[in-house]
């Protein structure tokens, strides 16, 4: 996974679990007494029955916290388990990373007794609501084209499945793509956006015009007049959706 071993070294800093998503995930989990991550990163979001952890990338193991839950190096798509190996498994703002998404979901059905929790987005939705791609970095739009998973697409890998809505608070302490809509000023900042693989991956020289308009927008005042709705709003909802599968 070399992607990740490129992108992912900043995640430690940028990338820090919020509370109230945590509380979604942990919802979602429900009555599981045992839990795998697939894609885990660096660990966020993992409810302290993680039994274990799985990720291609070393760099992002590495940065995994003391006291995490054990974990291995594996993709999605062969996953190092015998059948029913827990109770569920949870898949977090991973599976557009997959090389061959519907091997992985065979996985994750194969592995899981009871419950899949998969944290994604609904790329229709997240254009024409999130600010930044829709007004400024249709570039970023088209990328996400290519690799992002229609829901419908992903309920039928599931078997059935029902989607809830994640909205995203204004001070999410998780710096993913729409973690800073209401803090606009973070994405000009290279730190930031590294931690974010659809601006990393699309490349500064395509993001340039964009950002450079963004940051004359911030300084003349025109983003906060033309946005001035949202900052009265404490959360929005641009597509995010946890997809919870049961009795897989």
């Amino acid at each position: 996974m070399a992607t990740y071993d490129t992108l992912g070294a900043t995640y430690g800093r940028t990338r820090q679990p919020d509370p109230r998503i945590a509380a979604r995930i942990v919802a979602a989990l429900g009555d599981a007494q045992d839990v795998i991550n697939v894609g885990a990163g660096t660990g966020s979001y993992e409810p302290p029955r993680t039994v274990l952890a799985l990720e291609p990338s070393r760099i992002m193991l590495a940065q995994r916290p003391q006291g995490s839950a054990p974990a291995a190096q594996a993709v999605a798509e062969r996953l190092p388990l015998r059948d029913n190996a827990a109770d569920a498994v949870m898949a977090l703002l991973t599976i557009h990373h997959w090389t061959d998404v519907a091997a992985g979901i065979r996985e994750l059905r194969r592995v899981a007794r009871r419950r899949i929790v998969i944290l994604t987005w609904d790329q229709q939705l997240f254009r024409e609501r999130f600010w930044l791609v829709r007004d400024y970095l249709p570039a970023v739009a088209a990328f996400d084209d290519t690799r992002a998973v229609p829901p419908g697409r992903l309920a039928d890998l599931l078997g059935g499945a029902r989607p809830e809505p994640v909205p995203v608070p204004h001070d999410c302490t998780d710096g993913f793509a729409a973690a800073y809509w209401r803090r606009p000023h973070a994405y000009l900042d290279p730190q930031v956006r590294a931690g974010i693989s659809m601006l990393a991956q699309t490349g500064e020289d395509a993001l340039a015009p964009g950002l450079n308009r963004l940051a004359d927008d911030l300084t003349t005042g025109r983003w906060h007049t033309r946005y001035a709705d949202l900052l009265a709003r404490d959360t929005v909802d641009v597509g995010y959706r946890l997809v919870v599968a049961e009795g897989v």
